[in-house]
């Protein structure tokens, strides 16, 4: 059965989104533990980090160029292909009528309400909004009724005219008109909802919104109306940017900034673009944020020579400490998604073995603790840690117990084959080791290639997704299936029941990858993007060898290693290793040598009806994505001791969600999803229960798991119609409960939020869950 993948709900303001975190902006992870930067304090909670100050001590003018992804395709939130620039826009020149505090919790915006609330529940629902009398748009028009009537008839999804992403919550209004005061609307449903917060915000001018040809194109590069602090004045596709202006007719606290110029910059430019002090706020990637906290300390703590530094690489070093890092945990989740449509993990046993095998804990603490931030594992699908009603909901499948997902797989029908009774996994030479992190000694995760250019190929690679057959969508793909999903690609040797020294000598080449791999960062940070410095020549050598040394072990865990048994000769990367290898074998007296006289224990393997357990884990190969990488090795090592086999697949990120995710050309993945203030709207389509179409595909909207209940989506309904705010909690802590027993998606921990911008900023960085007041962002007095 083919799939059909619903579009992807792209309305991804930071209270509302069904859409899957982009691979792109799956932030990786620097440390900076132990950098202090004056006026950063170790976090405790850790919610937000914007330097906030009184608006008194913030000066007036200015301008902050502020970094984006892209410029945004559309200036309509509504849109298929709205996207975080267009959020950004939206929320500085248009009307949010409920904000978000720092909690998640939505809270009246007194610039445009004087009041709002459920007026009536019997024989219907009734909102009333008493508007401020002072908001008006830009053009003079006061702000009432008439937009609110032409938002609903757009996005109510009656008329297909109207190219709407999504139209949750508007479907259920049955009315809107002018109240009986002045500045009163009044909006009653056909059904009750419990999430009428999260309507009409953003909330469009009638001229926007109130033909389908305007709604289509009329906001898409401009938005000559507003009702925000800011208004926008020029889209320029040339220059990359988008400037916002502050709104001379806004009856609110005035904008404190002259202009906010938002522009788009790769993340991967943007450790540049600090140093050339071209942008003033970013969200930066690990390489960037390690640069900005070396230079923010003293030179003796960098252990850097500053007289031995060239002219230029002194000035990056000194631009670069004009910044500050940010830091807050973002309201967004990192999971591991089983695909439960067909295979080994169509069965519940098997996907909630596989959740009990994870040391959720270890892989929180090697993400968060290393930039202080609580390192807690998230314990809910639907609320953020933080959030009120959230409650750990884990204990639906219980602890990481090795034991207990063994014994699942057993009743299963997953059985030992081949060979001996395999020893227990503490006891066997390297178990469950093939897949060390490259981890450095100062925790610094990354892959030893990431910034090599390539044709998005790698060696990890365990098949070819184009000619595989495994996607029904992609070109190549066999023309009489069955419908039924294919086995996992064949498990590299490793994962198969190499001999332990085997496994062994591939874990001390990808620890000798990353302890070059930590040597190389440290030159190229000392040689500041300096061509011609010795430390760049250093930073060279040091990744050559870091590739040198994984590539070694990956040959040994893909069985190719010419050393291995029945091999005429030994691999030459082990015979000639030098430096960190070499001390790691002194350390721990695993060297070849050594490792080949040894006993020849096997790793445990599980079969069934003949066919190993086998399990094919995609992963992006972006140089932005190392610790997403590195977590996911940490999870094929977990699932190894318990006999688990995990080939890993790197893809390149243009066509991981696309062609993968989406696609359910996956057996395991890691990615992310946002929380939300309303998680009975918007994470039904996440968890719904995929369901038959018309023309013989399965319509999965976002659940890219494939897994689901009649149970779950009855909750979510329940909870989407009380009106009553615990009794809509209590359903929505009863759906995640029964998420976790599904066990199509366990979540790992919320990510972090990383953002560079000038000391001497106010009220802007980390955001975490709180609609930014741009109106208060400005430079400190």
């Amino acid at each position: 059965m083919t799939d059909h993948v619903s579009p992807v709900g792209a309305v991804c303001r930071r209270r509302r989104c069904a859409a899957l975190v982009a691979v792109g902006v799956l932030l990786p992870l620097p440390v900076l533990a132990g950098c202090s930067q004056g006026d950063t304090a170790p976090s405790v909670a850790q919610s937000q980090d914007i330097a906030p100050a009184p608006r008194g001590m913030v000066k007036d003018g200015g301008t902050v160029r502020w970094a984006i992804d892209t410029l945004p395709s559309t200036f309509n939130a509504f849109q298929s292909d709205a996207d975080a620039a267009t959020t950004r826009v939206t929320g500085a020149v248009l009307p949010s009528l409920f904000t978000l505090d720092a909690s998640g919790h939505p809270q009246r915006n007194a610039d445009y309400l004087s009041a709002a609330d459920v007026s009536a529940r019997e024989p219907r629902q009734v909102v009333t909004y008493q508007l401020n009398p002072k908001a008006r748009w830009s053009d003079g028009r006061p702000i009432g009724a008439a937009d609110f009537l032409a938002q609903w008839n757009a996005l109510r999804g009656k008329d297909n005219a109207y190219w709407t992403a999504r139209n949750a919550g508007y479907d259920r209004i049955a009315k809107v008109e002018a109240g009986a005061r002045p500045h009163q609307v009044k909006v009653t449903f056909a059904r009750p909802y419990a999430d009428w917060q999260s309507l009409f915000t953003p909330l469009y001018p009638k001229g926007v919104m109130g033909e389908a040809d305007a709604f289509n194109d009329a906001a898409r590069e401009k938005l000559p109306v507003g009702a925000g602090p800011f208004l926008v004045r020029k889209r320029d596709t040339e220059r990359g940017t988008v400037t916002l202006v502050r709104n001379p007719t806004w009856w609110g606290d005035r904008a404190k900034l002259d202009k906010l110029v938002l522009t788009a910059l790769p993340r991967d430019k943007r450790s540049g673009a600090l140093a050339a002090g071209t942008v003033d706020v970013a969200a930066v990637d690990q390489v960037a944020a390690k640069q900005v906290a070396q230079a923010a300390a003293p030179a003796t703590a960098r252990g850097v020579d500053a007289k031995a530094e060239g002219a230029r690489a002194a000035a990056r070093k000194s631009a670069l400490g004009g910044y500050v890092i940010r830091k807050a945990l973002e309201p967004a989740y990192t999971q591991l998604a089983l695909n439960g449509s067909a295979g080994p993990l169509a069965d519940q046993r098997v996907r909630r073995a596989v959740a009990r095998a994870i040391d959720r804990q270890a892989l929180a603490d090697s993400v968060l603790k290393p930039l202080d931030l609580p390192a807690q594992p998230l314990g809910n699908h639907l609320l953020m840690a933080g959030q009120h009603g959230y409650e750990d909901h884990s204990d639906a499948i219980g602890e990481a117990d090795a034991g207990a997902a063994k014994k699942l797989l057993a009743d299963a029908g997953w059985k030992l084959s081949g060979g001996s009774a395999p020893r227990p996994a503490e006891e066997q030479a390297g178990a469950g080791r093939a897949v060390t992190p490259d981890r450095s000694d100062d925790g610094y995760a990354e892959d030893p290639r990431a910034d090599e250019p390539g044709d998005g190929t790698s060696a990890d690679h365990s098949g070819d997704a184009e000619t595989d057959g495994r996607n029904p969508h992609r070109p190549g793909a066999a023309e009489d299936r069955d419908g039924a999903r294919p086995a996992a690609a064949e498990a590299p040797l490793s994962f198969a029941g190499a001999v332990g020294s085997e496994v062994q000598q591939a874990a001390l080449l990808r620890q000798s990858a990353a302890l070059y791999k930590a040597e190389a960062a440290d030159e190229r940070a000392a040689a500041a993007g300096d061509p011609e410095s010795p430390a760049y020549a250093k930073y060279r050598r040091y990744k050559k060898r870091a590739a040198q040394a994984l590539g070694a072990a990956e040959l040994i865990e893909t069985g190719q290693a010419p050393h291995l048994p029945g091999a005429a000769a030994g691999h030459a990367a082990l015979r000639t290793a030098t430096g960190p290898f070499r001390a790691l074998q002194a350390g721990t007296g695993h060297s070849p040598e050594a490792a080949a006289g040894r006993a020849p224990g096997r790793a445990p393997v599980l079969k069934k009806d003949g066919r190993p357990l086998a399990l094919r884990f995609v992963l992006p190969d972006g140089p932005g994505s190392e610790q997403l990488r590195t977590v996911g090795r940490r999870i094929a090592g977990m699932l190894n001791r318990i006999g688990v086999q995990t080939a890993i697949q790197r893809v390149p990120d243009a066509s991981y969600f696309k062609d993968h995710i989406a696609s359910g050309d996956f057996d395991l993945a890691l990615y992310s999803w946002p929380g939300s203030a309303f998680p009975a709207t918007d994470a039904r389509p996440i968890f719904a229960k995929p369901q038959p179409a018309p023309d013989g595909s399965l319509t999965v909207e976002q659940n890219y798991s494939r897994v689901g209940t009649d149970h779950i989506d009855q909750l979510f309904d329940q909870a989407a119609s009380e009106l009553d705010g615990d009794a809509s909690r209590t359903l929505v802590e009863q759906a995640d409960a029964r998420i976790w027993a599904a066990a199509g998606s366990i979540p790992l921990y919320q990510r972090p939020e990383l953002v560079a911008t000038r000391k001497t900023l106010a009220n802007i960085g980390a955001f975490g869950f709180a609609t930014p007041r741009f109106q208060d962002v400005g430079y400190k007095k």
